[in-house]
């Protein structure tokens, strides 16, 4: 027997060893490792994701805001590369390069100055000889890098600067072209979306690198400002939007509508009054959603991304209501967009749910680069609230202005849309004529149609959003204006006495495509109205019925086209040499 216990002893089967006291079970290396790397196990990860993710986390709202942000990007410089040589090209409407000129010599040269007067890139170039290549070369790159944008969900700080470096740089010396809210916008939004990403890493999840909170925050209040100087805009403007008659004209006096604009505007005015209601709601309530919590937060910013939808559908407004979207993505968290991502093994969903997981558990070890990049984040913060002062006294200011930047660079800015209605639509309407008399009775005037405004009576409105015809809407403008306010009509009429190509491609019909060009070019002034549902004229194809207010340019020939081009120090007009 006592043989026996020996053996046993000897191979460690018989009595156990007696651990000291204060010596702890350590756990087997075998269970400890797989603890650590429970979640790196696919299976265990993907059911994980499908569970559901936390709240609190941007990782994925991230994704979805930089790919909607790229698609943004690439309408605006496809809208440029279409453009922008016909209108602000050396033989553009409004040339960028005299542009340019004139306000070196106003500055006298100075370089710090004048790129405080117009932060733009295209100073560093000779834009004297190649500006229509630089504009082209700007456009192309900020296309490529909007679409790898698209297709990656993910940037750098590098990429997302380039992008609104450049498109900074073309608005800069837009002119009128660009003139309007949503390119402001635009700039502040891409601006923050710098900040939203690595400064290096291209990966759709950085490990190490958790969405700002801080930029999250600040989009948060971007899309508070974007409503609520919509909202007091309106209240502090026109009558109408105090007594809810606005949407009784809106539809039809619009920029430029579209064939649901037609039916809309023919809705009961009961429909029209709660239309009104519902955007003082929207634009003056819902905004302060946004502070309530994240329930409350996630139903704001779903107001208005609905109330966006219902005015891209209703008009068109460039890529302004597609713009505005994009804050407003930052009201979602993780939880709330997991159910738009795969939850398969490898999944984006999966990596967020695996971070979430070490993040929960302490095993995200933070690094220094960790550290930095949250000083810099507070950093920031305290800019865009101090930059974000005379935004808010604007905001409380009885003369509030809508549409203004504090800084040349745009960064943090004022919004607002419609404060004032016009409640009767006109158009100016282009035409040309061979008569060797203009004021002959007899002369056959022949009608310039653009791309989108309306001007042929049958022509049903286009749908364009969120394309963009910058020439159509400016012509809105310079309708209830003069051309005494609109040098770039009267320099589109002398053009026209070339048949210029660049000019004509900015137009939906030339009457006089393929054959000499007209003799003379005027501009006549009609007030528009939509035809009746069911009426005689709408079953006869007519969409709109117009009646002559007066001349609005009287009529010009290349020889008196000469002398205002010597005048404006626009080129002169001359007829290319068969």
């Amino acid at each position: 027997m006592s043989d026996s216990r020996g053996e046993r002893d000897l191979r460690g089967e018989g009595v156990r060893k007696r651990r000291p006291k204060n010596e702890k079970l350590k756990e087997p290396e075998d269970a400890k490792k797989q603890t650590v790397d429970s979640t790196s196990n696919p299976k265990e990860t993907e059911n994980t994701a499908r569970a559901g993710l936390q709240k609190g986390t941007f990782c994925l709202t991230r994704i979805v805001l930089l790919r909607y942000l790229g698609f943004i990007y690439s309408v605006a410089f496809l809208v440029a590369l279409h453009q922008n040589k016909q209108l602000i090209g050396k033989n553009g409407l409004l040339p960028a390069h005299k542009y340019l000129n004139n306000i070196k010599n106003r500055v006298g040269g100075v370089k710090q100055d004048m790129f405080i007067h117009c932060p733009s890139i295209i100073w560093l170039f000779n834009y004297n000889t190649h500006l229509d290549q630089i504009l082209d070369y700007l456009a192309y790159t900020g296309l490529a890098l909007s679409l790898f944008l698209v297709i990656r969900g993910a940037a750098n700080w590098f990429i997302m600067l380039a992008l609104w470096v450049i498109y900074h740089s073309v608005v800069s010396v837009g002119q009128q072209w660009f003139s309007f809210g949503w390119e402001s916008q635009l700039l502040e939004t891409g601006f923050l979306a710098i900040f939203l990403c690595p400064v290096l890493n291209l990966h759709t999840v950085p490990q190490h690198t958790p969405t700002s909170l801080i930029t999250i925050y600040a989009y948060r209040w971007l899309i508070f400002r974007i409503m609520l100087g919509a909202g007091l805009i309106k209240i502090r403007g026109d009558q109408c939007w105090r007594d809810l008659t606005c949407m009784n004209y809106h539809y039809e006096t619009q920029p430029v509508p579209n064939p649901l604009s037609y039916y809309l505007h023919q809705s009961p005015e009961l429909i029209h009054k709660m239309e009104t209601l519902g955007n003082h709601f929207i634009e003056l309530v819902a905004p302060f959603f946004l502070i309530l919590g994240r329930r409350m937060t996630i139903i704001g910013g779903g107001i208005q991304i609905f109330f966006q939808v219902v005015l891209i559908t209703s008009g068109n407004l460039s890529f302004l209501n597609w713009l505005t979207i994009v804050p407003s993505l930052a009201c979602f968290d993780d939880r709330s967009l997991s159910w738009m991502f795969s939850g398969r093994s490898r999944s984006v969903k999966c990596r967020v749910a695996q971070i979430q997981h070490q993040m929960e558990t302490g095993k995200l070890t933070p690094k220094l680069g960790g550290f930095i990049r949250r000083v810099f984040n507070i950093s920031f913060g305290l800019l865009i609230a101090y930059l974000s002062i005379p935004v808010v006294q604007n905001l409380l200011s009885k003369r509030q202005a809508m549409n203004t930047s504090f800084d040349s660079l745009r960064l943090v800015n004022t919004y607002g849309a419609f404060g004032s209605i016009t409640k009767e639509r006109t158009e100016v309407i282009m035409q040309g004529t061979s008569s060797s008399d203009p004021n002959d009775p007899s002369a056959k005037w022949l009608e310039y149609e653009f791309k989108c405004k309306p001007g042929n009576i049958t022509r049903r409105p286009c749908v364009i959003s969120p394309y963009h015809y910058r020439m159509d809407w400016l012509a809105w403008f310079a309708a209830f204006q003069n051309y005494q306010h609109n040098p770039w009509l009267v320099h589109a009429a002398m053009k026209f006495l070339i048949n210029d190509e660049g000019t004509t491609s900015l137009i939906a019909h030339n009457p006089f495509e393929g054959q000499p060009p007209p003799k003379y070019i005027r501009i006549e002034h009609y007030r528009y109205a939509y035809t009746k549902i069911g009426s005689k004229e709408a079953k006869s194809g007519f969409w709109w019925r117009r009646k002559h207010i007066g001349n609005y340019l009287p009529p010009i020939s290349l020889r008196a086209a000469r002398d205002i081009a010597r005048q404006m120090d626009w080129d002169i007009p001359r007829l290319k040499k068969k």
